[in-house]
């Protein structure tokens, strides 16, 4: 029988070790939150006074299930936040085998989060602490999209086989290896002037075979799941993928359309049955490498030289694969984000891997603006060189008409804000301003209005989800809460942020367990916080 989560940074069990240091804090913390939830004139409850008509809440357009989802967020019932979802990996060195793992998988729905790990998934139900149910992969997940059906359905991208070999493996393995050698030694001294002219050859099936090794792991499963069950809805084979590795790899959705690609091809399925719609060898002088999802689909083609690339960027008609328009992308660029694909935003890099330019496309594919980026003055978040590099840059939030960037908050004196731009004109048009050292980062557009998340920069100070209006950059709390020490959980370069249903969910994009402590051996993989 289980009382609650196991021991580990954020439940009580594990922080009885240090309480007597953080009592003074917690009653710290405690007057903070009581101080914000009660004064009604403060700056958290500005729009409470506007004179003006109360606005008609925003409600989300019906969805049929193929659509991808695209939420209204619910004011949770109170801004003071509590534990709703923690996921522990425990016995990490036993599982993994090694020190850290990526863990590139995590998605929300209004009954479930979702963790993915190495080959599991596992589904967990608000305020239980337990899984709710786990299922297991054919192999290592490699690559996945963060867009879920409105249904609750998305797509994972995995490796044809486990990195490690089981036991059983190893001892057929051996097997093998000595029936190789008896079968050589009887075979010894039977050379011939034509087996002599097989040198070459034998060098080649050596290459052959290490070719072999690598292509088992190559990620060339595709599986569709149920979110709110776990169930694996269908699972295709990738047509001639033997060249599709991690950082290569690309998957993402639109209506009724799962997309992938992996450089040196792409193919299309639909997502009731899996059945192939359609696909690209990627053999001749252009070849996809990536698309972006969502409202719509678009692909990122490059052509020619590889040292002296020609990108284009072209939106497909999702059913046949058929270009409606296409984008060229200026001589000179190195490298191609695809940010959005509806409005289309593509963040380009004139040099190695920073950004340095957005560029803003009309509903036509036409060039709408340009919006710079200085070096080190935004976070874009955009190279991810483990899993996929195409659909990245989650710290780019794009709304109807607008754009938002976090500052980098480092050695700048205007100190730490959220800045929007005019998708159109690529003019500023306003300045959220954060709290004294304390980052704020962008976080997705819900019905309207930006949601953002705050750090906490003294572990006294609450961290906060809070709700930006784009229109008078007025300020109001979603959530407030205190997160644990020596987490690590609040920089969104290193974890996945999301907000969903009333929920916000921290989940690391890589997994070390920790040396010591109550919850040494573990490796904290997730956190869920939802109004109390």
């Amino acid at each position: 029988m289980s009382y609650g989560p196991s021991p580990s940074p954020f439940t009580q069990s594990a922080l009885s070790a240090d309480r007597a240091n953080k009592r003074r804090r917690t009653r710290m913390l405690a007057g903070v939150l009581a101080a914000v939830l009660c004064v009604g004139g403060g700056v958290f409850w500005a729009v409470a006074d506007d004179d003006s008509e109360p606005a008609k809440k925003p409600t989300a357009a019906p969805q049929a299930p193929d659509d991808i989802r695209d939420t209204v967020e619910k004011t949770p019932r109170t801004p003071e936040g509590r534990l709703a979802v923690e996921d522990n990996e425990k016995e990490f060195s036993k599982r993994f085998k090694q020190e850290t793992v990526g863990a590139p998988g995590a998605w929300a729905t209004d009954k479930h989060f979702v963790r993915g790990v190495g080959n599991k998934l596992k589904g967990f139900k608000f305020g239980t602490f337990e899984e709710d149910w786990s299922t297991e992969l054919s192999g290592p997940i490699c690559d996945t999209t963060r867009h879920v059906t409105a249904d609750g359905r998305t797509a994972v991208l995995l490796q044809e086989r486990e990195d490690k070999p089981d036991e059983d493996e190893k001892k057929n393995d051996k097997k093998k290896d000595d029936k190789k050698k008896d079968d050589k030694k009887k075979d010894k001294g039977k050379k011939s002037k034509k087996d002599k002219g097989k040198k070459d050859k034998g060098k080649k099936d050596k290459d052959s075979e290490a070719d072999d090794a690598k292509d088992e792991y190559a990620c060339t499963q595709l599986a569709f799941v149920d979110l709110n069950t776990g169930k694996k809805l269908w699972q295709v084979t990738l047509p001639d993928a033997k060249k599709a590795f991690a950082p290569n790899t690309n998957v993402t959705m639109t209506r009724g359309t799962v997309a992938v690609a992996w450089s040196y091809g792409s193919v299309a399925y639909d997502m009731k049955r899996g059945r192939q719609l359609w696909s690209s060898p990627g053999a001749g002088k252009c070849e996809d490498l990536g698309f972006a999802g969502g409202r719509a689909l678009l692909a990122l083609v490059r052509c020619g030289d590889e040292a002296d690339p020609q990108f284009k960027v072209q939106k497909l008609k999702p059913g046949t694969g058929k270009a409606e328009w296409t984008y060229k992308v200026a001589r000179g660029v190195q490298r191609v984000y695809l940010v959005s694909s509806e409005p289309a935003v593509l963040a380009v890099s004139a040099g190695d891997i920073a950004v340095t330019d957005l560029i803003t496309l009309n509903g036509r594919g036409k060039y709408q603006t340009t919006i710079d980026m200085p070096e080190d003055r935004f976070v874009d978040n955009c190279y991810r060189p483990l899993f996929g590099s195409v659909e990245s840059c989650e710290s780019i939030v794009v709304g109807r008409d607008q754009l938002f960037l976090a500052t980098a908050g480092k050695g700048l004196e205007d100190g730490d804000w959220i800045v929007s731009y005019d998708l159109r004109t690529g003019k500023t048009v306003k300045k959220f301003d954060s709290k004294p050292d304390r980052p704020m980062y962008p976080l997705r557009v819900s019905g309207g209005k930006l949601l953002a998340f705050r750090p906490s920069n003294d572990g006294i100070a609450p961290a906060a989800v809070v709700s930006l209006d784009p229109r008078t950059a007025k300020e109001t709390p979603y959530l407030l809460f205190a997160m644990p020490d020596r987490i690590g959980m609040e920089d969104p370069e290193d974890t996945e942020i999301i907000v969903e249903d009333g929920r916000v969910f921290f989940a690391p994009r890589e997994l070390s367990a920790q040396k010591d402590g109550p919850w040494k051996g573990m490796a904290l993989s997730a956190l869920g916080i939802e109004g109390a």
